[in-house]
């Protein structure tokens, strides 16, 4: 417990100091490149950022943890559009673009639902990963195009600095976000486990909450600078790439059954109504206020309590019908077909029998309740 709560505590501070640099070289390379803030923020802060949740779900995949990954996923792209998202409406009113509206924002809602469309079955393939990795493709390549063809305003303010120099410190401080988010869930994770969180739940709320911790420190640093279009080019972005690199790895890694019907059924559902919601409080004012984020911090917090509940009540249905799933030997004989059952004479102890094995009584429709395997009477 002592050394995850040390790992926890130090990858937070290295992750606080980490993405200040990232956001700073970032918007800074925006300028240098030409290219407007909200581009950068959807392809180099919303995929960087998103690099823990690409790293947790693969191994979770690849591991047969499906599950846990696309928990992961889910539980992600909620913290991003409510939880992170809220907290930057809150210490700075974000005005949203008209390109942002019609652009950053419906090409995440879309990867989410395909995502969901590709997960709601309970099954992840791997042509579906592949689907889903074309998906991704498409939307890297419409955002760059669209990027290039745009006009930067630089900031007349900003210190002299070199492609060189900006580069060096976002790469940097993009890494040592990824390591210290790392750190952080490793932490978290070892944690919730000594205190006994059931993992199933683990993989939407403490993991997720991690690997969104890139996010939302590098929110609260952009919302310091004022860097309101990187803020949501970030978060929209970071959520195309969880739906479409992340989903798309797990399908190509580790394809199969997600066994988690409640994660596939609401879970998927409290994803999609949390992007309708922010999408609908921004295109209501074309701005994010505090009110606005007070509903999203809401709505996090509701969907933590319904998952949670929602994990309970699977883990007490679980306990319930858990004394049927390794059923004795007898009752296994009890539920075959005769043919099937052990055949010995009447007269003589079938062989190898435990002792106080049971035995036909004079019906033939009635059994002993002892433990050992029943048999018939040939």
């Amino acid at each position: 417990m002592i050394l995850d709560l040390v790992a926890f505590v130090v990858g937070l501070a290295v992750l606080v100091y980490a993405a200040d640099q990232f956001v700073m070289g970032a918007a800074r390379l925006a300028d240098l490149l030409d290219m407007p803030e909200v581009i950068i923020g959807a392809v180099v802060l919303g995929f960087g950022t998103s690099a823990p949740e690409l790293v947790v779900s693969a191994v979770a995949a690849a591991g047969g943890d499906q599950a846990l990954g696309v928990g992961n996923i889910v539980g992600s792209n909620v913290a991003n559009l409510s939880l992170v998202l809220g907290t930057a409406a809150l210490v700075t009113t974000m005005g949203l673009t008209t390109i942002v509206l019609r652009r950053e924002v419906p090409m995440s809602l879309g990867a989410s639902v395909l995502f969901a469309l590709a997960v709601v079955d309970g099954d992840l393939s791997r042509i579906e990963g592949v689907l889903l990795v074309v998906g991704l493709t498409a939307a890297v390549a419409y955002l760059v195009r669209a990027g290039v063809a745009g006009e930067a305003a630089p900031d007349p303010d900003e210190e002299p600095s070199t492609m060189s120099r900006e580069s060096l410190r976002a790469g940097a401080g993009l890494v040592g976000v990824v390591v210290a988010a790392q750190l952080v869930v490793t932490g978290a994770t070892g944690i919730a486990d000594t205190a006994g969180i059931s993992k199933g739940f683990i993989g939407f709320s403490l993991v997720a909450l991690g690997t969104s911790l890139p996010e939302l420190v590098t929110t609260v640093a952009g919302a310091r600078r004022s860097e309101t279009q990187l803020i949501v080019g970030n978060l929209f972005g970071s959520n195309i790439f969880n739906s479409f690199a992340v989903g798309g790895a797990m399908g190509l890694v580790g394809p199969g059954d997600i066994d988690d019907s409640f994660l596939t059924g609401v879970g998927l559902l409290l994803m999609l109504a949390v992007g309708v919601l922010a999408f609908g409080l921004g295109a209501y004012g074309r701005y994010l206020g505090p009110r606005d984020g007070i509903a999203l911090l809401t709505a996090y917090v509701v969907c933590m309590v319904v998952l949670a509940v929602g994990d309970a009540s699977s883990e007490e249905d679980e306990a319930a019908v858990r004394p049927f799933a390794d059923p004795p030997v007898s009752a296994a004989y009890c539920c075959q077909p005769a043919s099937e059952m052990p055949r010995v004479s009447k007269n003589r102890h079938p062989s190898g029998q435990a002792k106080g094995a049971s035995w036909f009584t004079s019906s033939r429709h009635r059994w002993t309740t002892s433990s050992g395997p029943m048999v018939r009477l040939e």
